[in-house]
């Protein structure tokens, strides 16, 4: 039977993979029960446990389970109240007042206060990846009272309303970060918030333990009495977990995506690709600007016509995904070019281009040899790299694949800059200006700051449409700036935009209200209960 194109490409095993899905949101019983151990795994070990300086997925896996936001947002971003229960924005869009909840405290017993969000919002902004442009045109936080915080703006800002969930502008506890560096603080990594879960133990390469917290301020949630994270790197490890019943829950595709069909057949297990409307992501190919081949466009112009994105997607992602040329995920629709990239899939062009750039074949056959870094909190990073090393090798550029652990990638990426090209994937949240810019930002080349922009690419006239757009109010403007944004991105190239994934989550079926937002398992995970009936 020939399958259908609709929003996503997917094979013949995706599709079955999907078809029978109901939302999270509307299973489980109306009385949740108590008690009871909630097993979540990860792919990959964090590197700190909360959100506040680095983004990486196993983080926000995390870190909402500890701190939390001002708001949360149900599926179609609609916000709701989090620590904040009201909130509004002046006529000119240049003020935002949240009023916060009373009797909120934190996990060691000092009360939650308007000069915890001042704190933290100030913090982020310094050194979160995307904090430089999300409060780009924050110029002061008032704190009239201790449930009153009132955000000035120097412009518009008129996406800013849906950053305030927890794993993006998380609030943290001032009494113990004032003074002292966020990112080294014990605490980032030994958290303290306002939370449903209280952190426990970090048995570095196996666990994460937290408990229920007997005073969150919404009781008399949380349901479960402890929540364990394990870290599998191994995805047939985990397909084991899953079936044998050792973990409840996994998200972004916890499971050798070749056996997405077979997973689906398990009657003690659901796969749902609800809760993931916070964060379209985009996997690509990140050149280093600096490298002394990839500097010449046309050795990067010479890459991408020897790349096949639809081979890419079928082999590299199995299907679950859909081909993306720009760097704005199809997923955001209103913003997102759809426009053919202007390097073709093309053999002879790229060897004729090379030529151009005087990489002549060697008596071997190759051009230059090149190492590639993948990222490996993504299971498609290694089987990305594998295509291009084969993909190139026609073209006469020799590609030495290296691998390391994820806090290894980070730092030669973002502080070493000790790479040549990677593998990367990046959120592209809710908003271009939010998950986009701060990629192709000239002023958010940051060494340190992970997720940040690694290529080190710079264009003045880049700069002065992603920075407009961040501060129109007109929505047709503000798409009209990402559009000329993406044209001229897709023709110099700091990267290369291959495919939007479809991220997957696996519950076993005793598991309930795991996915309610619009961050699924980023969320805090209050609401989830187990019903042994359902087993």
């Amino acid at each position: 039977m020939k399958i259908k194109r609709r929003e996503f490409i997917l094979s013949s095993v995706s599709a079955a993979l999907y078809a029978a899905n109901i939302p999270a949101w509307a299973q489980g019983s109306d009385t949740p029960r108590k008690g009871g151990t909630l097993t979540v795994l990860l792919n990959s070990e964090p590197t700190a446990l909360l959100s506040v300086a680095n983004v990486a997925t196993p983080i926000l896996s995390v870190s909402a389970k500890v701190t939390e936001g001002l708001l949360k947002y149900a599926p179609d971003l609609t916000p709701e109240p989090q620590l904040a229960t009201h909130w509004s924005i002046s006529p000119d869009g240049k003020t935002y007042e949240f009023k916060l909840r009373k009797d909120v405290t934190w996990h060691d017993g000092k009360p939650f206060t308007s000069a915890d969000v001042a704190f933290s919002i100030e913090t982020l902004k310094k050194i979160h990846p995307r904090g430089r442009s999300t409060y780009a045109n924050l110029t002061s936080i008032e704190t009239p009272d201790p449930y009153t915080a009132i955000l000035k703006l120097s412009r518009p800002a008129p996406y800013l309303l849906r950053a305030f969930i927890a794993t993006e502008s998380p609030i943290i506890p001032r009494h113990l970060y004032e003074g002292t560096d966020a990112v080294s603080n014990p605490h980032t990594s030994a958290p303290i918030g306002t939370g449903p879960f209280v952190f426990k133990e970090w048995v570095r390469g196996s666990h994460l333990r937290y408990v229920r917290n007997p005073n969150y301020w919404d009781p008399p949630k949380p349901n479960v009495d402890e929540l364990i994270v394990r870290f599998v790197p191994d995805l047939g490890a985990s397909e084991i977990a899953f079936e044998t019943g050792a973990a409840d829950l996994g998200y972004r595709t916890p499971f050798p995506l070749s056996d997405g069909d077979r997973i689906r057949q398990v009657k003690s297990l659901r796969v749902e690709t609800a809760g993931s409307t916070y964060n379209y992501n985009v996997s690509s190919i990140d050149f280093n600007l600096d490298n002394p081949y990839f500097k010449d466009l046309r050795v990067r112009q010479a890459v991408a016509h020897a790349i096949d994105r639809n081979v890419i997607v079928k082999v590299v992602a199995f299907g679950v995904g859909q081909v993306c040329y720009s760097p704005i995920a199809p997923g955001l629709k209103e913003f997102n070019d759809p426009t053919p990239t202007p390097y073709p899939f093309d053999l002879a062009r790229a060897n004729a281009l090379l030529d151009e750039a005087g990489l002549r074949h060697g008596a071997d056959g190759v051009r230059f040899s090149v190492p590639l870094d993948f990222n490996p909190i993504s299971s498609e990073g290694a089987r990305l790299a594998d295509y291009m090393r084969s993909a190139l090798s026609r073209i006469g550029i020799a590609v030495q694949i290296r691998s390391q652990d994820a806090s290894t990638f980070i730092k030669r990426i973002y502080t070493d800059r000790d790479f040549a090209f990677s593998t990367n994937g990046s959120s592209n949240l809710f908003d271009p200006t939010v998950g986009v810019q701060r990629l192709y930002w000239s002023k958010n080349f940051i060494k340190g700051v992970p997720f940040s922009n690694a290529t080190h690419y710079s264009n003045p006239r880049v700069d002065q449409l992603l920075e407009a757009a961040a501060v129109e109010n007109d929505k047709q403007k503000r798409i009209e700036y990402f559009k000329a944004f993406q044209e001229i991105v897709a023709h110099e190239l700091p990267n290369l935009n291959l495919y939007q994934p479809l991220f997957l989550t696996v519950a076993n079926q005793r598991v309930r209200n795991e996915v309610l937002t619009a961050d699924g398992v980023e969320a805090n995970l209050a609401d989830v209960y187990l019903d042994p009936a359902s087993t």
